[in-house]
């Protein structure tokens, strides 16, 4: 669903337990999402960096999914990135608070599909975060909750306004969201993947998340086998068209 543009969609479907069918079956939407779900390349190079994007696409589904399953009450989530090339932000989540249009919190993804999850956090989660952290990235995140805040009826303005809180820590946390074969999988690894989260100061432990997915022992393989199945899926929903 989400490779087909249709997330909205799909997080109906989650929040209601309603039966997986997309909303829109178009021949154009499932030939763009098996495109998405491919890999492609001359070179190996070029097979490994396209391999690189449509698992770093899934991973980032998986995390969203995930978010969708254990908010409480209302929130806003950004849709998932459909293209390798767009920048910003992996992932943004909006609890509202009881009005329904105030933000209680924001969550700031960061989701990283790698053989090397601890360069991986090290290298690009945690300057990252750091970023944020020091608004260094706030009309980017401003404007990101501004477009959330909107799904609740606020206006452009009205939307920008209440968006602020997005730049005030004591409204803040992060999820990193890791994956890690079974053949890695330990406490002890976990706490050393992600060392030096503290350095997010000023919020206590409870809003630095470290998530964890946890795939077989060939990583890659193990994304070939779920994009295998998610294409059976789509070349079904073709059958069902014709």
């Amino acid at each position: 669903m989400i490779a087909m543009g249709q997330a909205t969609h799909a997080a109906h479907i989650i929040s209601e337990l309603r039966p997986l069918t997309p909303a829109l079956n178009i021949e154009a939407l499932r030939a763009a999402a098996k495109t998405r779900l491919s890999i492609a390349g001359k070179t190996a190079a070029q097979l490994d960096v396209s391999r690189y994007h449509r698992d770093g696409l899934i991973f980032e589904a998986i995390s969203w999914v995930a978010a969708q399953q254990s908010t409480t009450g209302k929130a806003l989530l950004r849709d998932p990135h459909l293209s390798s090339t767009t920048q910003g932000l992996d992932g943004l989540m909006i609890e509202l608070d009881a009005t329904g249009t105030g933000i209680a919190c924001t969550t700031v993804f960061e989701d990283k599909c790698s053989e090397h999850p601890r360069t991986k956090f090290r290298d690009e989660i945690m300057p990252a975060f750091l970023a944020h952290h020091g608004n260094a990235r706030g009309p980017d995140l401003l404007a990101a909750a501004a477009a959330l805040l909107q799904r609740v009826g606020l206006n452009g303005t009205q939307s920008t306004e209440a968006a602020a809180r997005v730049l005030d820590r004591k409204y803040r946390a992060y999820r990193a969201s890791l994956a890690l074969t079974n053949a890695d999988e330990s406490l002890k690894r976990r706490k050393a993947l992600f060392k030096d989260y503290e350095e997010l100061s000023g919020i206590d432990a409870r809003r630095r998340i470290a998530g964890i997915f946890i795939t077989a022992a060939d990583l890659r393989g193990w994304f070939d086998k779920l994009a295998s199945a998610a294409t059976a899926y789509i070349d079904s929903l073709d059958a069902e068209d014709n």
